[in-house]
């Protein structure tokens, strides 16, 4: 769990690389300020704000926003930086509110490189304030700290500036706030589609992706277009760009680029939906006076009030089908850049990328477990990218589900679709790992689950496919050992003295078959290994149907909740709450008839030397 701060509270960070995340629920400024060991800011090359985003270790956004994320690398920082001050300021001239004593606390977390908060703040007390340092990071007796620090300034930016001993402030704070001003200004303006209860229009942006500022327009801008001309640059849609996302190296550019357009399509579909809900209501609001009175209810003047509320009905569901497709497009255009710039490990099967793989020597920051849209989407999908490693085991759902091609599918053709579907992810496991760094177990109690299939044919399980009760007790006992050795070590933090077989390489158990060859010793090893197995690398892939597992009664419940659940047919289960959405996944099978996952794993058996041409 994270550290909760208060104001004055401080918290050890075990890594240097962090990243500060910050909710306001409405637009402020972010930035940060390095200080030397006496808390003095040198001078204004040592701040980051909107105008200059970058400095050696921070790394901050481009422009006001309701939520941000600032990436700090500490072993990055210049030589005498030994405080690093994050830095909240309301946006001047833009029509808000005037001081934090009118907002929501804002809320600042503190994340390691995998995204586990490490401590959280959140900053209570302000008044009149305009400007505030909300926390800093600091360094005492060679470890590095966090601090709550929630002081406030009645006189904004300069204030501020002016106290960290910064001569000339008011100027760079006039500088900040007219790069924030630039900012706001190049930011295209969402359209007027009334949300749920019509207050205001739905802005469509999202708060955390960067602004690519569009090219000059041309010098002649003063000169009629021909009608046969294109358009000037400065009326055309920024072009997408790969990578185009904060971060310290090209996959995490990547990754954070590829969950900024999931959530962008998000809260456009949310909007859209809520449009449309809000013109529906409207709609019936308007009929029900119509119809409210019996006596006029077939006079003309209702049936002119009935078109009145058809057509404000089409116009407000027209703009905001509008809105949805224009921001689909720009999406679908992104997607087309940065799908063919993904690493394998995000990479679809049928990406060229594959054709030039090499065996890794580093772990990847994220899995693709798949493919994620919504119905008003059309054929735009967006990566399903899973953080390594793993913090749940998955779940192929090999049962009937709720979509018409899980209804419509035959049982066998499930079973063997999500055969297929465990192949690919193991498949994909053994790719984007070290050599070494991954093992693969099998339990396959009934013998008939594993049909040829490329790990199994180039050796690359670390044993055979365990069969039978006896076989399945066996494998299962033995991971159960491994697991509780792994988690003693670290908490003793001797994972160093293991013995030869409790090696530190993750694990990866492929179940098939379940509950066939499953008595209640094995049902609670295998509930065991689900929710201890992750903290210690040993992750859990289940190939099951719940309706055939009901004979263990409701003492399997836990087990499908701790699992992350995925299909063999496209399936709308992923449930988002964040917006209300039912995601439709879509599994990452490899294509049909294609070769690509067997040449990839023939290279990783190369690599172990346990495969010869």
């Amino acid at each position: 769990m994270p550290a909760e701060l208060v104001r004055g509270q401080n918290h050890p960070l075990s890594e240097t690389r962090v990243e500060i995340r910050v909710s306001a629920g409405t637009p402020v400024v972010a930035g940060a300020t390095l200080n030397d060991e006496e808390g003095r800011l040198r001078d204004p090359g040592w701040t980051a704000h909107p105008g200059s985003p970058r400095l050696p270790g921070v790394e901050v956004p481009r422009q006001a926003a309701a939520d941000h994320r600032l990436a700090v690398d500490l072993a990055a920082l210049p030589e005498g930086a030994h405080r690093v001050n994050v830095l909240l300021a309301l946006p001047t001239g833009a029509g808000g509110p005037a001081s934090f004593g009118a907002l929501a606390a804002p809320f600042v977390a503190v994340t390691g490189p995998d995204g586990a908060e490490v401590a959280t703040y959140t900053v209570t007390g302000l008044d009149a304030e305009s400007a505030v340092v909300a926390v800093e990071l600091y360094l005492r007796q060679g470890a590095w700290k966090v601090r709550a620090v929630g002081q406030g300034y009645a006189g904004g930016l300069a204030a501020l500036l002016e106290d960290q001993g910064l001569p000339r402030a008011r100027e760079l704070a006039a500088a900040i706030e007219e790069a924030v001003a630039r900012g706001t200004a190049r930011s295209e303006a969402a359209p007027p589609v009334p949300p749920p209860g019509g207050a205001g229009p739905i802005d469509y942006r999202h708060p955390r992706r960067r602004t690519i500022e569009p090219p000059p327009p041309a010098s002649d801008s003063s000169a009629d277009p021909s009608p046969a001309a294109p358009p000037s640059s400065a009326d055309e849609p920024p072009r997408p760009v790969a990578g185009d996302a904060p971060g310290w190296s090209t996959e995490e550019r990547l990754y954070n680029q590829v969950w900024g357009m999931f959530e962008d399509l998000a809260r456009t579909t949310a909007a859209y939906r809520g449009a449309v809900d809000f013109a529906d209501s409207r709609r019936e609001q308007e009929l029900d006076e119509v119809l409210s009175d019996p006596r006029s209810r077939m006079s003309a003047a209702a049936d002119a009030a009935r078109e009145r509320a058809r057509v404000r009905h089409a116009e407000l569901v027209d703009r905001a089908r509008a809105a949805l497709d224009r921001d689909l497009a720009r999406l679908a255009a992104e997607s087309e850049v940065v799908e063919p710039a993904l690493p394998p490990a995000f990479a679809r099967w049928d990406s060229p990328v594959w054709h030039a793989y090499r065996v890794p020597t580093e772990t990847p920051m994220a899995l693709r477990l798949g493919d994620l849209g919504l119905p008003e989407h059309g054929d735009l999908r967006i990566p399903m990218l899973v953080r390594l490693p793993l913090e749940r085991g998955l779940w192929i759902d090999i049962g009937r589900g709720h979509s018409p091609a899980s209804l419509a599918a035959d049982p066998h053709e499930l079973r063997r679709l999500g055969g297929e579907l465990a192949t690919a992810v193991v498949g994909r496991m053994l790719a984007v790992h070290p050599v070494g760094d991954i093992a693969v177990h099998v339990l396959d109690p009934t013998g008939t689950a594993l049909s040829p299939a490329p790990p199994v044919d180039f050796g690359l399980l670390c044993e055979p496919p365990a069969t039978g009760p006896g076989g399945v007790a066996s494998v299962l006992d033995r991971l159960t050992r491994h697991v509780d050795l792994a988690r003693m070590a670290t908490r003793g933090r001797t994972v160093d003295s293991l013995p030869p077989e409790a090696d530190t390489a993750g694990r990866l158990l492929v179940v098939h078959d379940f509950p066939h060859g499953f008595d209640d010793r094995a049902v609670t090893r295998l509930r065991y290994l689900a929710d201890e197995g992750p903290s210690v690398g040993v992750h859990l892939v289940m190939v099951a149907d719940r309706e055939e597992a009901r004979a263990h009664g409701p003492v399997l419940d836990p087990l499908w909740r701790s699992l992350l659940r995925i299909t063999p047919v496209p399936d709308d289960h992923l449930a988002d709450p964040w917006v209300g959405h039912a995601w439709t996944y879509e599994p990452p099978l490899v294509p049909e008839g294609g070769r690509i996952l067997t040449r990839v794993l023939e290279k990783v058996a190369e690599a172990r030397g346990r495969y010869g041409r």
